[in-house]
């Protein structure tokens, strides 16, 4: 038996898009630890849903329980961490659908590389902009409070730096507005993308 590669035999991410209705593409969510990333992302998954888009979110919870469980909180391992969460994305917009990846990536260097493996073209960087403070207020997993105590070592924005993004896509500050206001205006962001299919 010969094995010869089958890439030309495979579905092509143009069928998958056509079959869904949809184009696909990475919407990549960065901000401080309580910044309202996964809050934004879960509620546009949702409502993207509810208008017959097939979405995917990829965050902390369904990531660093299962296939990055064996990494921490380093520099080092913060790489790999998005580096793979990266390579996931790019396969489920192969696969046709709209990943919205809701990771803190603190800095530049490592959301380039993210933007580098997926593609120029199909990665929106959108910046949570939620001020340290207001984070800290939220703190509702009281990981700011043991970080202040030292309890947490290297813990973003205490004693880890965050790099604020210097072209985001699109930035959202949700200090002063609401869950619904923040989710509306992502998801005119990406309709505006999708528009045409």
């Amino acid at each position: 038996m010969h094995i010869h590669p089958i890439y030309d035999k495979m579905l092509n991410r143009s069928e998958r898009q056509k079959a869904l209705h949809q184009k696909s593409l990475v919407l990549w969510f960065t901000g401080l630890s309580g910044s309202g990333k996964s809050t934004i992302a879960v509620a546009l998954e949702r409502e993207l849903f509810s208008q017959g888009y097939v979405a995917q979110v990829l965050d902390g919870d369904n990531i660093r329980h299962g296939i990055n469980s064996n990494l921490g909180f380093s520099l080092e391992d913060r790489y790999e961490n998005i580096r793979r969460i990266a390579e996931i994305a790019k396969l489920y917009l192969e696969s046709g659908i709209i990943a919205i990846c809701s990771f803190i990536s603190p800095t530049r260097e490592i959301r380039k590389m993210a933007r580098d493996i997926i593609g120029d073209k199909d990665f929106f960087e959108v910046y949570i902009d939620t001020p340290l403070e207001v984070c800290e207020q939220r703190d509702v997993k009281g990981l700011y409070k043991k970080a202040r105590a030292g309890e947490i070592k290297g813990f973003t924005g205490i004693d880890s730096p965050y790099e604020v993004p210097k072209l985001a896509d699109l930035t959202i500050m949700t200090a002063n507005q609401t869950l619904e206001d923040s989710v509306r205006e992502v998801k005119e962001f990406t309709k505006n993308i999708i528009k045409g299919y």
